[in-house]
């Protein structure tokens, strides 16, 4: 077969994959949020977003090495920018992501652990139409994409004690950094008055 023709029948497929999806949103509660969302959406969904990224998008390679240091920053970027829906853990099991629709997934399974490296990369750097996922990538910062896919990588064999050091750069309200502050200080023995609470920038 020709390639236009090859490109006419991927066109024709992906809108009636499309339609098949909006008409399976609405026959399960219109705009809903609530619900969760049925395994033929998780399906359809999966494979148009598939079928969206550009072929030499997802035949991308990490150029970045797995170092340690590398993971570090990536932990700390994902500890400030992305556990808020995801999960310190990856897991999705956060009030925010859970009120996703879809879910915030767990980025620990096949779902998402057996997406290529340029997968991960163009959905962190461009988002996903429809979902609650955004797009964050900014012209010159790459690289912090890169690291966060190495993380995303991680995530499955995340110990204990890296959630740990996560806690301590989830982004807090002023109220909550006073209390997480007055409680070391207590189990420190210190009277002093309270410090300015770290500043995480988004």
């Amino acid at each position: 077969m020709k390639p236009w023709g090859t490109m006419v029948l991927a066109a024709v497929a992906g809108g009636s994959l499309a339609l098949l999806g909006v008409g399976v949103v609405l026959l399960h509660g219109g705009i809903d949020a609530r619900p969760e969302p049925s395994g033929l959406e998780a399906v359809i969904a999966r494979r148009l977003r598939h079928l969206a990224i550009p072929a030499e998008a997802r035949a991308l390679k990490n150029p970045l090495p797995a170092t340690s240091q590398v993971l570090v920053d990536a932990r700390a970027h994902y500890a400030d920018h992305c556990a808020g829906c995801h999960g310190n853990d990856g897991s999705g099991r956060t009030p925010l992501g859970q009120a996703l629709y879809p879910r915030a997934p767990d980025m620990r399974r096949p779902e998402t652990q057996q997406l290529s490296d340029g997968e991960l990369f163009y959905i962190v750097e461009n988002g996903v139409r429809l979902t609650g996922m955004p797009a964050w990538g900014t012209p010159g910062k790459e690289p912090e994409s890169w690291k966060l896919v190495h993380f995303i990588r991680h995530l499955p064999t995340l110990t204990p004690e890296e959630k740990l050091l996560m806690e301590r750069l989830n982004p807090r309200s002023p109220r909550e950094w006073q209390e997480l502050e007055e409680e070391e200080r207590f189990l420190q023995g210190d009277d002093e008055g309270p410090l300015a609470p770290p500043h995480h920038g988004h």
